[in-house]
Formats: C-alpha cells, structure tokens, sequence
C-alpha cells in the first residue's frame, strides 16, 4: 500500500460512522479518499444487518440494544451515525409516548431518510406519530389550537430563535391543524401510523414568513426550507456534530460560529442543492477545515463506547444483554431514545463533569481488559510481525493502532514510564507472548484513559 496518512481516514470514520478496525482503514485508504466518501453518502451501496440476526436475539421488538448492534455492525455507518443525528437534533422519548415501537419507528424514518432533502426530513418529521404525542400536535385541532410543535418547529428543528415572529408560530399551528395519529390496538408494542383530519384543519387563509395562504403542513414545510435562515441552521449543526464543538443552539442567535467561512461554505451546499443533506455532507467531509478538525469534538457517550467495541471486535456477535453498554452510556448522561429533553443532549464539554469522566474512564479501562478479544489480539499480531521492540517503539506502535492517536503530557511520559518499566517487548517464547499480551492490554488501558481518546 503506497504511503497514506491514515489517521485521516480514522478522522473521517470516527465522524461519519462509530470508528474502524485497522483493516477497515486500510481498506478505506486502498480505496481513497473521496471514493470512501462517496461509499458512506451512500449506504444503499451496501448490505445492511442482518435483520434475522437482530429478530432472533430479540423476539419482542427492537430497540435500544438492536440500534447499538446496528451501530458497530452496520456496512453503512453514515446511516445510523445520521439517525442518531437527527434523533439529537429531533429529540423524543420513550419516557412520555411510554411506546418504544413508536420510538423505533422513528429512528428508522432517520436512518432511512437521514441523507435526503430537508423538506423531506421536516415533512416525514412532522407525520411520525412519536414527534406529534411529543410535542402534543394530535392535540392541534382547529377550535383549539396547541402551539408545542409549531414553536418547536421553527426554534428547535430548522430555523432558530430571531427568525421568526409570534404570528409566525401561530401560522404555523394553525396548518399543522388535524395532523395526528392512531394506533389500532391500544399497547405498548403496537404500532402507530399518521392520519390527517379533514374535519379538525384550519383551511382558512394564514400568514408564515411573509407569505398567505390556506396553508397545510407541507406548505409550511416548503416554506421554511428555502429561508437562508434555514441552511445557516441546519449548516450550523451539522458544522458542530461532525466538525468541532460549538456553544449551545440556544445561543446561536447571538453568538457568532467560531468559524464563520465554513458555515458559509455549508450554506452555499445547501442552497444550491435545495436542501440537500448528500451534497451539504459532501462539501463538508471533502472540506479542509474537515481534514483539520481532528479531535476537536468530545466524543458523545455512544460514540465512546461503539468506538471502544469497534477497537476490541467484540462487535461481531449479537449480545440478548447489550446493558453493560446501554447503561454505560446512560450514566455518562446519553440514553438512547430517552433524551433528557426537546433540546436533546448538552454536548461537546457538557458530556464532561467529575462523575461522568470517571464512569468514561472505567468503562473504557474495562473494556479493553480482556487480551483475547478479537481487536486486541489483532494489535498483538500485528505487534508480533515486527519482532522484538523497544519500549518508545511499543507505544508508538501501539498509539498507531489504537488510532491513530497523538498524545502528550503527563499522559504519554506515564505511558513511555510503564514501557520502560518492562524493558524490550518479544514476542518469541510462550512466556514471552503472554507477557506482551498483558503488556498490550495495559498500554491500551492508558491509551483509552488519556484525555486524547475522549476527543474525536
């Protein structure tokens, strides 16, 4: 393979899917760059999980632990990495529709959706029967009208606080009027489909954005994709979940973008393509600014812990009791399908507090403590190849194939400190395999608990 620099491959795969083995890097840097890039905008090039897999380990009904197997398995990681985009930036939770069919209906509508236009997204959005009990629009009728969504709408999900007016949200609820939801049979594991009601919509003449009519939803969908105001917010987010930590949504309104020529660059995507997810995400991940922001975002609870079963290959079989990972992830403050709130979760430094650090650390530690776990053993193998070597070489090596990953400080001086400690690393007699593997496990167990490996 000629030379290539694959911790940008390890950058693009950590932003656009959950992390790669080594061999799926290199498999990513035979292939190039752009060419990888254009394999994850599309995910229909590839096979997916095998749902047979997922059925048998899980006769009742999907959910949580079905869409964290998804995540480390999947052939189109950008798929699932977009749902759980969408899922933060549309957040619902099972914890008030107490229906997680519902709930996982609507992570497919992402998955499935998640890479076409925005007035799709918004318009499948606005017809998926977990957002509307969420946001109470099955509860929009045209003698009384219920604002949750249409605010939410305009402040949360596309637009942003300051580009509308109060009328506004009232145009807005007013066409939304008789979309709703029914359930057939009343349960929790029943599933729920989009109605419309003729009889309970407003049909008469609105105001929205500077335009009148007898508005429906999807007028009001149209509507909004076209503001600039739209892409600069969807830009926005997009710039803060795959390139760099941003302050909070909101404060966009009155905090500037720490770089305002990218979020220019992302808008111009947008508005050219009218809206266009594929293309917008093209511009970005083909970016400089993109190929520069490594280790710039704090990795999410999710994003830590699939990348830790991607680095270990722990991946490959289904798990009946994936809880050690899902209530990870809960204590670190990211619960699937349960956001705390609409405005989903506080990212970027907020998934960092004493208590929550420390359950990272730990479960990062465990994780990588077992030195037959498939991932592992490869590093030993590979490790293996190259004979005996010293111990600034066993930590070079091993930070390259954790990673690749850059560490300094305190953090690498502990490491080349352990190194040392054990002298040349061989791997030649059976005790000398056995020592290196316990030596492997350990250096991984300071690798994942340096402040770097937090970072993505």
């Amino acid at each position: 393979m000629p030379d290539v620099d694959l911790s940008l491959y390890a950058h693009l795969m950590r932003r656009a899917g959950f992390g790669a083995s080594r061999e799926e890097l290199e498999a990513c840097a035979a292939k190039g760059y752009e060419a990888t890039v254009e394999d994850l905008l599309h995910p229909e090039r590839f096979q997916d999980v095998d749902l047979d897999i997922i059925e048998r380990y899980n006769h009742a009904r999907p959910d949580q632990h079905d869409w964290m197997y998804r995540m480390v398995n999947t052939g189109r990681p950008l798929g699932e990495k977009m749902a759980l985009f969408w899922h933060h930036v549309f957040a619902t939770g099972m914890f008030k529709s107490d229906n997680p069919q519902a709930s996982y209906v609507q992570i497919d509508t992402f998955r499935r959706e998640g890479l076409s236009d925005m007035g799709t997204i918004l318009t499948e959005l606005s017809k998926d029967p977990a957002m509307l009990f969420w946001l109470d629009n099955n509860e929009n009728l045209k003698e009384e009208p219920n604002e949750n969504y249409g605010r939410e709408l305009l402040e949360l999900f596309s637009m942003g606080v300051g580009n509308y007016t109060e009328d506004d949200v009232k145009g807005v609820t007013r066409s939304f009027t008789g979309w709703t939801f029914k359930t057939n049979i009343p349960g929790k594991i029943y599933p729920s489909y989009f109605i419309y009601l003729d009889g309970e919509h407003d049909t008469d003449a609105k105001s929205f954005l500077g335009e009148t009519g007898r508005f429906n939803g999807e007028d009001i969908v149209g509507i909004i994709v076209k503001q600039p105001a739209c892409a600069r917010f969807v830009s926005r987010y997009l710039y803060t979940y795959f390139v760099a930590d941003e302050p909070p949504v909101a404060s966009w309104n009155e905090t500037p973008p720490q770089d305002p020529e990218a979020i220019d660059t992302l808008v111009r995507a947008y508005l050219d393509s009218g809206g266009q997810l594929r293309s917008v995400l093209r511009t970005l991940f083909n970016s400089e600014f993109f190929k520069q922001a490594r280790f710039k975002r704090v990795k999410s609870p999710v994003e830590l812990i699939t990348g830790l079963v991607k680095l270990t290959g722990t991946c490959f079989e289904p798990d009946p009791d994936n809880g050690v990972h899902l209530g990870g992830s809960g204590r670190m403050g990211q619960s699937l399908m349960d956001p705390l709130t609409v405005e989903g979760w506080h990212t970027g430094q907020e998934w960092i507090d004493g208590g929550t650090l420390n359950e990272r650390v730990n479960h990062a530690v465990d994780e990588v403590s077992d030195p037959t776990s498939p991932g592992i053993q490869a590093i030993t193998w590979r490790l293996a190849d190259e004979g005996t070597m010293s111990p600034h070489r066993f930590v070079d090596r091993c930070l390259d194939l954790a990673g690749p990953l850059t560490v300094g400080g305190e953090a690498l001086d502990g490491m080349i400190s352990y190194a040392e400690s054990g002298g040349d690393v061989a791997f030649g007699t059976d005790d000398e395999r056995q020592d290196a593997e316990s030596r492997v496990v350990r250096m991984l167990q300071l690798i994942v608990s340096a402040r770097e490996y937090q970072m993505a």
